[in-house]
């Protein structure tokens, strides 16, 4: 009986605790929002802080009094405290908004949260909920009628297999350009992809922007509690877990063949080898900076044999760009089109030590080569190129046919395919790289959306990062355990029949 009182105490006291902390304290909230939030959301709220010119999506408004991603249902004004909370501690991914957990205490983050609501003159509690007491658990069955839900509701956004592809150019309330969110990236879902919270976003939307409520009686594509299961299902299940992004994997890792090596990028030889993937990140060391990405990650695998090396670049792009094309214009950034490229950047000598070539494109004792493909136009076929750099403006063009460098890329919903193909020891010795089985080749990634005005210097990019021809293990890898082992036993053995005759 005690120790139930006792429990009952504590319980009560984290209750008194936790209110104490929602309850939040604005003059406090205003001093730490004043030094952590202002540079992005600016001194009003208004979103409009000094650094607001360079982000997208941009920082919320808390003047308008619109949250996101609310657990109310879409005819709530009020978010629940706890959804503001969750945004500031774990942050937003995919966007700007950093998770602030580990910087803030728990109090001073309700105290944010308490200051930043006096912009838009939020009080008191939401008056409804969103109901997710009639949840129906992921089957078979349920991802099936989702599916068909889905294709039928949702497909015009975020395309037939959740990519963001449904090829409609989309803006927020605030004129700011919006991306379908891509189902297969859950890394990327501004909250998680847990059925609940997929659930949440169906029934109330995404306010602001021209994601509906599917709960609004008003609307022809209104939709049932349990079919919005059913679609919140099937949006989980598409996770495509070979596209995760793994913590310290920075190697591609090429796979040694005694054949051919795929010359299509839909070859399905190309499951056999190991993916990795990297993330994208915008250009902004060298003139001209970009700060608007549409891509977000890249793809890669490969495989080489005694004479040849070919590498597959994936990576998902909403919008297949192709200059001159009607289709591809109506959903452009700002009316222009250029087309999507990709590519892969080397140290023309690979390095002996860790010290690598600048990746800006090199520097002057140290050269990079890079293979650069683009996708076709209305009246002109996809193009493969040749450079070799010494920084940002000192780039040679030559001839990738002469040095053996060949590409080929392919576009099928959502996603581009592009195969870069060349000799191991292709090109001129001294101006292009020759590859070395068993040593570590430092690589590098840019790609380009010609639909969203990336050319030239705008793109994103990544670090380098390291390409391994790995050898083929020969007989000497198994047949050494097994000598060991049997040596090992016989030295057992031995000493085992010596220890008895002594007994």
């Amino acid at each position: 009986m005690k120790v139930k009182n006792i429990a009952l105490l504590i319980l009560f006291a984290l209750f008194i605790s936790s209110a104490a902390f929602a309850a939040g304290d604005k003059e406090n909230g205003k001093k730490i929002y004043e030094k952590k939030c202002i540079w992005c959301h600016g001194k009003d709220g208004a979103g409009n802080g000094p650094a607001a010119a360079f982000l997208n999506p941009p920082p919320r408004d808390f003047t308008s009094g619109l949250y996101k991603f609310k657990t109310t249902p879409f005819d709530e004004i009020l978010p629940n405290d706890e959804d503001i909370f969750r945004m500031i501690a774990d942050g937003m991914p995919d966007s700007s908004m950093p998770g602030w957990k580990d910087i803030l205490k728990e109090k001073e983050m309700w105290d944010i949260i308490a200051y930043i609501k006096t912009f838009a003159g939020l009080e008191g509690k939401p008056a409804k909920q969103i109901d997710f007491s009639k949840q129906v658990k992921s089957s078979k069955e349920s991802i099936e009628r989702g599916k068909k839900l889905f294709i039928d509701r949702c497909a015009e956004c975020h395309g037939e297999e959740g990519r963001g592809d449904g090829g409609k150019k989309l803006k927020d309330d605030w004129d700011a350009r919006t991306w379908p969110r891509n189902l297969t990236k859950p890394w990327s879902f501004r909250v998680n992809n847990d059925p609940k919270n997929i659930f949440a976003r169906i029934t109330t939307g995404i306010p602001g922007t021209q994601m509906p409520s599917f709960a609004d009686p008003a609307s022809k594509k209104k939709l049932s509690d349990e079919e919005r299961w059913d679609v919140a299902n099937y949006a989980a299940s598409l996770a495509d877990a070979s596209k995760t992004i793994k913590e310290g994997s920075t190697v591609v890792k090429a796979k040694r063949v005694s054949g051919s090596l795929p010359e299509k990028a839909d070859d399905p030889k190309w499951q056999e080898a190991e993916p990795t993937n990297f993330y994208l990140i915008s250009q902004i060391i060298g003139k001209e900076r970009f700060f608007m990405p549409s891509n977000n990650s890249i793809r890669t695998r490969a495989f080489y044999n005694d004479k040849e090396i070919a590498i597959l670049l994936e990576w998902d792009d909403r919008t297949k760009s192709i200059p001159g094309d009607e289709k591809a214009l109506e959903v452009s950034l700002d009316g222009q089109v250029f087309e999507d490229s990709v590519s892969v950047q080397f140290p023309v000598t690979i390095p002996e030590e860790m010290e690598k070539p600048y990746f800006g494109m090199g520097d002057a004792s140290k050269p990079v080569n890079i293979w650069q493909w683009k996708s076709e136009k209305k009246d002109a076929q996809q193009t493969v190129r040749l450079l070799n750099a010494t920084g940002f403006e000192k780039i040679e063009a030559r001839d990738a046919g002469k040095a053996g460098l060949k590409a080929q890329g392919v576009y099928n919903k959502g996603t581009w395919r592009v195969v870069m193909k060349r000799s191991l020891a292709g090109g001129e010795k001294g101006r292009d790289i020759q590859f070395v089985e068993g040593k570590f080749i430092p690589l590098a990634f840019a790609v380009w959306d010609g639909t969203n005005g990336e050319k030239g210097s705008k793109h994103t990019m990544t670090t380098w990062y390291w390409l391994f021809l790995k050898p083929e293990a020969g007989i000497y890898v198994y047949a050494m355990p097994a000598f060991v082992a049997f040596f090992v036993l016989g030295i057992c053995i031995l000493l085992a029949r010596s220890s008895r005759r002594k007994g």
